[in-house]
């Protein structure tokens, strides 16, 4: 098992799940986290730390959220970890009330 991060983080990049994390298995990409499935432990611990509610169980992702799970793998490969809480970006806020923002991942750092 593994936790996922979702299409909500796209564009607003909190990182209060970051701080919490006891494992550093979050990586940072240029508008988005990710999960490294390697390194999650399966604790749970962030999920309640997300205000945008993008963190979830791989048991519990809802089906529109599914190409998360290999997009989290694929990414976390080429990533750098992210050991510590940082300033959300600029439009955080705005971005954190729009949907479908697939076509807005940055991929690469």
């Amino acid at each position: 098992m593994t936790h996922v991060v979702t299409e909500a983080c796209i564009q607003c990049k909190y990182t209060d799940c970051v701080s919490v994390c006891p494992v550093d298995c979050f990586r940072e990409g240029p508008n988005f986290l990710v999960i490294d499935p390697d390194t999650c432990i399966d604790c749970a611990v962030c999920i309640p730390e997300c205000p945008v509610d993008a963190i979830y169980s791989d048991a519990d992702l809802p089906q529109a959220q599914w190409r998360f799970l290999a997009l989290n793998a694929e990414l976390a490969a080429g990533l750098p970890a992210i050991t510590c809480a940082a300033e959300p970006l600029p439009e955080a806020d705005r971005w954190a009330k729009v949907a479908d923002k697939w076509q807005y991942l940055e991929r690469r750092k």
